[in-house]
């Protein structure tokens, strides 16, 4: 199967999970067709934006930088992050993420599913 580049679904979310701003969402693979997970997406936060502090519970998200650099706060502080760094939010744990420069932040988040 192939999902060509203007079939992918874009969303926009205002104050995602409580944050601030507008995050840009680019459904990589639809949700209702993906297996044993629930997001695989590109997320685009303009200066400024965030997406706000938040839970996860029996699944684990990902984060891969792409461009851009932010800030990544989980239980043991804040984490400057850059294009390469990957982010891992496991069960049970919380974070949240914000665009601090004035380039653009992007990255995939790809949720996957325990079993």
């Amino acid at each position: 199967m192939v999902i060509k580049n203007e079939n992918q679904k874009i969303d926009v979310k205002i104050k995602m999970r409580e944050g601030k701003g507008e995050a840009i969402i680019k459904n990589i693979i639809d949700s209702n067709k993906l297996s044993h997970s629930r997001l695989f997406s590109t997320i685009t936060l303009k200066q400024g934006c965030s997406i706000g502090k938040h839970t996860h519970i029996q699944e684990t998200e990902y984060y891969y930088i792409l461009s851009g650099e932010g800030i990544v706060t989980e239980a043991d502080g804040e984490k400057f992050v850059k294009p390469g760094d990957v982010v891992v939010t496991g069960d049970q744990e919380s974070h949240s993420i914000i665009n601090n420069r004035e380039e653009d932040l992007v990255f995939i988040a790809l949720i996957l599913l325990n079993d």
